[in-house]
């Protein structure tokens, strides 16, 4: 009995030994999906994963003056890009997980029946919330969209930016502007948004979310197991899936 009980402790503390934080620097609109995950990933591999969630341009900026992330999951590939060009991100490990689309959202109460773009200008939409298209990704995606519907000058001044996408659908849940354009993955978990129209596909417009361990981990094993784990263990897909994203490429394969 005491020789089992010994090895029972010596295999605790060889797991503990070889167990290590995995630090996660992620965009925000994958904390739902990210923090389902979370407990699959730990009881695999025995790494406890610790999130960093913001917009990806804000995580980029840090990851590129020395935060100590393991793993860049980002809700864009031109911050992915950038931190590759500077030499920080282990390019083997980087893989497209997940893709995503906007939604034009309205509060749950609204009347307003919008249906294209275009309606964005009408004159009841004296506040649209977006994620701050000068920088966040998913406004850039937003004002890419709204230029090609050629309705970006009317709307322009009536923008409200905010510090990532999920400020924005805050914005739209209080009331305080009249509709925002999100990711569908965020609309999806409000109960005080409704969809008011999908954004058409785009070929200028492709969101990917893509992850990759990063050259100065502290983990590096953790991270790219992580990696690994997110895009192809089957628990994880099904949890994206019903988070709203795209498990695979979108239907015109961009």
């Amino acid at each position: 009995m005491k020789i089992g009980m010994l090895a029972v402790l010596f295999l605790l503390g060889a797991l503990a030994a070889h167990a290590a934080d995995v630090a996660v620097y992620a965009a925000v609109s994958l904390t739902d999906a990210l923090k389902a995950i979370a407990p699959k990933f730990e009881a695999a591999t025995g790494d406890k994963l610790v999130f960093n969630l913001d917009g990806s341009n804000v995580l980029a900026l840090q990851i590129s003056k020395g935060a100590p992330a393991d793993v860049f999951f980002s809700a864009d590939e031109a911050q992915m890009d950038k931190l590759q060009k500077a030499g920080l991100v282990d390019a083997a490990t980087r893989k497209d997980v997940v893709f995503n689309r906007l939604v034009a959202i309205v509060g749950a109460n609204s009347t307003l029946q919008l249906t294209s773009l275009a309606d964005l200008a009408r004159p009841e939409i004296k506040h649209l919330a977006l994620a701050d298209p000068r920088s966040v990704p998913a406004g850039v995606y937003a004002k890419q969209y709204l230029q090609d519907a050629k309705v970006w000058d009317q709307v322009e001044a009536r923008v409200v930016p905010t510090q990532n996408v999920r400020a924005a659908m805050a914005g739209v849940e209080s009331g305080n502007a009249d509709a925002g354009i999100v990711y569908q993955t965020d609309a999806l978990i409000s109960k005080k948004v409704k969809i008011a129209f999908a954004l058409p596909e785009s070929s200028k417009v492709r969101i990917a979310y893509p992850a990759a361990a990063l050259t100065h981990a502290a983990n590096p094993d953790g991270a790219k197991k992580l990696v690994h784990f997110l895009q192809t263990d089957p628990d994880a897909r099904a949890i994206f899936a019903k988070y709203g994203f795209i498990v695979g490429p979108p239907a015109n394969g961009k």
